[in-house]
């Protein structure tokens, strides 16, 4: 068994800063303080330097499950002491089934996974085995479970297909997965009534394991009633709930966990500390059941000038109508990824100025770019109105907040948040603005996404525990990507551990690949998670009429 001491470090732990020594034996910690030489005789030394000695960070909504094998990806990740991801999100990715839907639908977003080819979560989770440097979680992506069963339908699923359903959902429970995620603005997952989300909802209730959303209706200014069908869901299911990417005004989301912890919920969230978001052009351009076709089939309609005119008739002027975007969208729209060589030289220009290279209208610029991409274009997306630092450092600093990047690193001008998100906590909203102390932030970047996610000992730097673990220059650490150079790596952390291994070192992978695909630890029903009570819809104080207007 390996021996490893961090010397000299400042552990973050227990609400607190304090200098000490962390002693290492195989994958855990098994002292923590001012160590006696003579107790770590024979051990391998780090250096800490007065470096802050952090448990390793969870992003809590990653696309990185098909691509962390990625050495380039790996940096990236590890630069910003990431030493966890929790994949499935948005509900599409690989598992249950061969992969073959998420890797269609998601190309854009997860890209394929290069070894996955089914048929359980059980055998998604055993490609990462020690094959990356750093752990995947898996969240049951319902949207895959849904399209197992039913394809693309678009209507209710029968008695008999949710009981299909939830069997699945209850295999991928059974074999690991931490949670259950919707994606509810994508199809297949659309379709989807609350009841039945519900139902599949199921089998996380005995370990209290979370239901992991990308809300229905919009985010921003109309969360209001996508919250409330998470509570429907979360109170009927006696499931804690999650809510992915919830970019809302930092008022408007502390009155709606209010109003979530009012109705009984067992609420968090992620959000990730940027304006502009990140998906695939499809779902904010298309209607969904174009979005639902087969590529090829897709790309052939949206050649003919027919359906083109038809687009831009009875579907574009409600793409004019969206609230973060409106009719500006041309503007607002970069490229980030695209496979057609033709578009190649598109990487990183809005659709305004690629209709104007191409000398057409930003609505046909955009229909040829996604019928020569057969679909696999996805977009950063910035909205009018730009949130100021204060704004989102109050999101951040909620109580239920949770670290989460929404990276995606499919691309060749991605959204700089894959590369950016940790160290930007740290610098910006920690450093800079202190809108959470070093404690603090190591609550909402490591031990509450362990404690959410079951991911067992992990989260903290105690005996016992798994030494996952991060070096954080407290006074460098920062993001350098930004929207103009999206894939600069972060610094200020050279130095992480994974199950006690040394994984970066001085700024460089070491080759070790100790990480793994974690299963559900073994955890006790939430102590805040309801029964199976039914969705109390009654007015209630918390409900300020002053904001019916940005609830939808």
């Amino acid at each position: 068994m390996t021996r490893l001491l961090i010397r000299g470090g400042r552990v973050v732990e227990e609400g607190s800063v304090t200098a000490a020594d962390v002693l290492i034996e195989g994958e855990r910690i098994v002292a923590v303080g001012r160590l006696d030489p003579a107790d770590a005789a024979g051990a391998q030394v780090l250096e800490a330097d007065g470096r802050l000695v952090v448990p390793g960070f969870v992003d809590a909504h990653s696309h990185a499950e098909g691509v962390v094998f990625d050495p380039e990806v790996q940096l990236a990740l590890l630069r910003q002491g990431v030493t966890t991801v929790i994949g499935g999100q948005d509900g599409v990715s690989y598992a249950p089934g061969d992969g073959a839907y998420g890797a269609q639908y998601f190309a854009a977003i997860n890209g394929p996974h290069p070894t996955y080819r089914g048929p359980r979560v059980a055998d998604l989770l055993a490609t990462y085995d020690g094959a990356a440097p750093l752990n995947v979680a898996y969240l049951v992506p319902a949207g895959t479970v849904r399209h197992q069963v039913l394809g693309s339908t678009d209507r209710p699923a029968s008695a008999e297909e949710i009981a299909r359903m939830v069997e699945l959902v209850a295999q991928g429970v059974a074999d690991g997965a931490v949670g259950l995620s919707t994606g509810l603005d994508y199809t297949p997952g659309l379709y989807a009534g609350a009841d039945e989300i519900a139902a599949l909802c199921g089998p996380l209730a005995a370990d209290g394991l979370p239901y992991v959303t990308h809300m229905r209706g919009g985010y921003e200014d109309n969360s209001q009633v996508g919250v409330e069908e998470v509570a429907r869901i979360g109170l009927d299911a006696g499931v804690p709930v999650h809510v992915s990417h919830f970019h809302t005004r930092a008022d408007e989301a502390d009155r709606l966990m209010a109003w979530l912890e009012h109705q009984g919920v067992d609420a968090s969230f992620d959000a990730y500390p940027y304006t502009r978001g990140c998906s695939i052009l499809g779902m904010t351009l298309l209607p969904p059941a174009v979005n639902a076709m087969d590529p090829e089939e897709a790309a052939t309609l949206l050649r003919d000038p027919a359906e083109r005119e038809r687009l831009r008739r009875d579907w574009f002027p409600g793409v004019d109508a969206y609230p973060s975007l409106g009719p500006e969208w041309p503007e607002l729209i970069t490229i980030a990824h695209t496979v057609a060589p033709e578009f190649a030289s598109a990487h990183g220009l809005t659709l305004a100025e690629l209709a104007q290279r191409r000398g057409i209208d930003p609505i046909d610029a955009a229909l040829d770019l996604l019928a020569a991409s057969r679909l696999e274009v996805n977009v950063v997306m910035a909205v009018r109105d730009q949130r100021p630092v204060e704004d989102l450092g109050r999101l951040i600093a909620h109580p239920g907040h949770l670290g989460g990047s929404d990276g995606i690193f499919i691309g060749a001008h991605p959204h700089p948040r894959s590369r950016g998100t940790f160290a930007t906590y740290l610098a910006t909203y920690v450093r800079e603005h202190g809108f959470l102390t070093w404690p603090e932030a190591i609550e909402h970047l490591s031990t509450l996404p362990a404690e959410r996610f079951h991911l067992g000992q992990r989260g903290h730097i105690l005996p016992g525990h798994i030494a996952d673990i991060a070096l954080v220059d407290g006074d460098a650490v920062r993001a350098t990507a930004t929207y103009d150079d999206p894939t600069a790596l972060a610094i200020g952390i050279d130095d992480v551990l994974v199950a006690g291994r040394p994984v970066l070192s001085g700024g460089r992978l070491t080759g070790d690949l100790p990480g793994s695909g974690l299963r559900a630890a073994p955890g006790p029903r939430s102590p805040d998670a309801r029964p199976a009570a039914g969705f109390r819809a009654e007015p209630d104080p918390l409900r300020s009429g002053g904001h019916d207007s940005d609830g939808g």
